[in-house]
């Protein structure tokens, strides 16, 4: 009986301390337009003053998102990713490119919601494992590389998630620096490379970059993909 108790009172304490993720994501909100500019971070100034970012990665830890509650679990993750990223480049600050950071997306954990993950698992078995044919993933979990679209000054939120999604995907689509039109031949990041399952579910990669561009790639085009910038995404 003292067992059943002590279990049941344990229970009580974990469901207690379990947050939902409102109030992470509305300070990540506050924190992605104070620290971002221009698809930027401003990691010295965070370096400065990490207090709001240990905020932040704290509150992670006890945010509990149920699968089945699309919307807050894919909001939820992405931006536990993007300050994750951005923990591990401020505690290895200053660096030049996170692969300088030995482990740094395959080795350093995090605990958020619950879980111990690096990001690698966090981006590949709590996003893309559980959401297959969701490719957008691609254009808003930031890696702090240039090569990767930019990182935006707002929080991923359930309520904009569809709407904040298709912008970024759009506009790294319609991006000629990162897409690279020349007549029938073009140029697209390494990500297509690395993860070209994502986006052959239903045809190939020029059709599915199709299905947000403005101007058409030719069909037929000759694909090559350009070498990954992974040099460091911090303000100028």
């Amino acid at each position: 009986m003292k067992k059943i108790t002590t279990l049941i009172a344990l229970l009580f304490i974990s469901i207690s301390f379990a947050q939902s993720p409102d109030t992470f994501i509305n300070k990540a909100d506050t924190f992605f337009k104070t620290y971002i500019k221009n698809g930027r971070v401003d990691y010295q100034t965070i370096k400065n003053d990490p207090t709001t970012l240990n905020e932040l990665v704290a509150l992670a830890k006890d945010v509990r998102v149920s699968k089945g509650d699309v919307k807050n679990y894919q909001a939820f993750w992405i931006n536990a990713y993007n300050i994750s990223v951005i923990k591990g480049i401020v505690s290895n600050y200053p660096t030049k490119s996170p692969l300088d950071i030995k482990g740094f997306f395959d080795k350093t954990t995090y605990d958020l919601g619950g879980k111990k993950t690096t990001l690698n698992d966090l981006e590949n078995k709590l996003l893309r494992a559980v959401f297959p044919q969701e490719a957008r993933f691609h254009f808003v979990l930031v890696c702090a590389g240039l090569g990767c679209p930019p990182i935006i000054n707002e929080a991923y939120t359930p309520t904009k998630l569809e709407t904040q999604l298709q912008r970024q995907t759009t506009l790294a689509l319609n991006n000629p620096n990162f897409i690279k039109v020349k007549g029938k031949k073009v140029q697209i990041s390494q990500i297509f490379e690395w993860y070209k399952g994502d986006f052959t579910q239903n045809g190939d990669e020029i059709s599915y970059i199709n299905k947000f561009r403005k101007e058409a790639i030719p069909s037929g085009a000759k694909v090559s993909y350009y070498p990954y910038d992974w040099t460091l995404n911090k303000t100028k």
